[in-house]
């Protein structure tokens, strides 16, 4: 969970970025801004692949030890 919220606050970081960039006609900040933004958002996905596959193999477990 610790890790999720760690990719959320960074898209949100991303999106300030980003925007203050926008805003302020900086290309470069706002360019950064959208690199942390997607950063966030694939370890997200990350995380919810492996919390999906560790299911599976729990769910997996339960089934052999039956």
């Amino acid at each position: 969970m610790a890790e999720e919220k760690d990719s959320k606050l960074e898209q949100a970081k991303g999106n300030i970025k980003e925007t203050v960039g926008n805003a302020t006609g900086d290309k470069e900040t706002e360019k950064e801004g959208k690199q942390e933004k997607l950063a966030g958002k694939a370890k997200e996905y990350v995380e919810k692949g492996s919390d999906k596959a560790n299911d599976a193999i729990d769910n997996l477990s339960d089934k052999f030890k039956k």
